[in-house]
């Protein structure tokens, strides 16, 4: 019987590249939704209307399925509906979530997808996802982990569409909880600007505070460690400075409106069909472990780079809906990445896409 995965939002750049790369990797059969029929008749994948908030409709396509991918964000705004469905249908499930929030209420489903033999997986993609597998695989090299500090660097539009500029400036409303040095502290949204070594053609770059559920998945997955930091920013550098004022001078009753937010997605969207001809659309990921391997302080860091952030957000959600497909990951319950993926599965699917981390311990 050949496989069947649905993925919600699959129209949009992050979700036609899960599909694609799905499409590459297993022998699946692809259907992709969105909220109104297809224009271009000649797509790739069949199309399948749906609005979330169609709930029988949902539950229908659902049960015909056997992997479930979420791809339609902003998750600010999402309920876990869908991973409840997949759970009363004995579905498995993938997202691509960016927000604590949504990874919260989806947590809260754990047991009941344990009592169904259901495998979830919140926090696919770039980052979160290729990110929390290197920050996996950072913290196995050390007996006693005790900081991670995870860097993400985007160029341009990153290749993605508006969504993707609605989730930075909903990024920028609250204050949110950081792990550090073994207790929860309060930080503003894009604050303490720091300058990071990526590799080329980034090289030094700044980045800033930024709320990503990382920020409290890698400590319940790794209790060892004191101090998880989540930084971003832009290429650029200029697009990290007018993000900078809309987080600290324009007044926070501007960025809790829809309308503000809307705004400022369409023009940065606009700004970066400009600016992507000259910066590219890539990413860039840093992670840093510190810690002590047999007594000594050491310091473990991986990058990677690849030059479209959509694609590479495929490649990180294709390649865990590729092992489940496959039978290799088979883990009941509701799992953020570094909680569920190994470092060898990590490993071996990255290399199946050519995408090459480097690493580098420092003693």
């Amino acid at each position: 019987m050949t496989d069947r995965v649905l993925i919600l939002g699959g129209r949009g750049r992050i979700g036609s590249s899960v599909a694609q790369d799905i499409a590459t990797h297993t022998q699946a059969k692809v259907t992709i939704t969105g909220r109104s029929p297809q224009i271009d008749q000649g797509a790739e994948f069949p199309l399948l209307v749906l609005d979330l908030a169609e709930v029988e409709k949902l539950r229908e396509a659902i049960a015909n399925s056997d992997l479930v991918v979420h791809c339609a964000g902003p998750f600010h705004y999402r309920d876990a509906n869908v991973l409840k469905l997949c759970i009363e249908q004995g579905v498995n499930y993938i997202d691509v979530s960016d927000h604590r929030s949504f990874t919260s209420k989806a947590l809260n489903y754990h047991q009941q997808a344990i009592d169904t033999g259901v495998t979830a997986i919140v926090n696919t993609g770039i980052f979160p996802g290729i990110s929390n597998s290197m920050a996996r695989q950072g913290i196995e090299q050390f007996h006693e982990p005790e900081k991670v500090h995870l860097s993400y660097l985007v160029a341009g539009s990153g290749g993605a569409g508006i969504t993707v500029m609605r989730t930075t400036f909903l990024g920028l409303q609250h204050p949110f909880e950081a792990w550090i040095n073994g207790k929860w502290q309060l930080v503003k949204p894009y604050s303490e600007r720091e300058v990071v070594d990526f590799p080329s053609p980034y090289k030094r770059s700044g980045v800033y505070w930024f709320d990503m559920p990382e920020t409290f998945t890698i400590p319940q997955a790794f209790p060892n460690v004191k101090t998880v930091i989540t930084k971003f920013g832009s290429v650029p550098d200029f697009y990290n400075h007018l993000t900078w004022i809309a987080a600290h001078v324009f007044p926070k009753s501007w960025m809790q409106r829809h309308s503000t937010i809307e705004f400022l997605s369409h023009v940065s969207h606009l700004m970066t069909d400009v600016t992507n001809v000259f910066s590219g659309i890539g990413v860039a990921v840093r992670v840093e472990v510190t810690g002590k391997i047999n007594s000594q302080n050491a310091v473990y860091s991986s990058t990677l780079i690849h030059g479209n952030t959509a694609i590479a957000a495929g490649y990180g959600t294709g390649s865990i809906a590729q092992l489940l497909l496959s039978g290799q990951l088979k883990k009941p319950g509701v799992w953020p990445v570094e909680a569920a993926l190994t470092t060898d599965q990590f490993t071996q699917t990255m290399a199946s896409r050519n995408m090459k981390i480097e690493h580098q311990l420092i003693s």
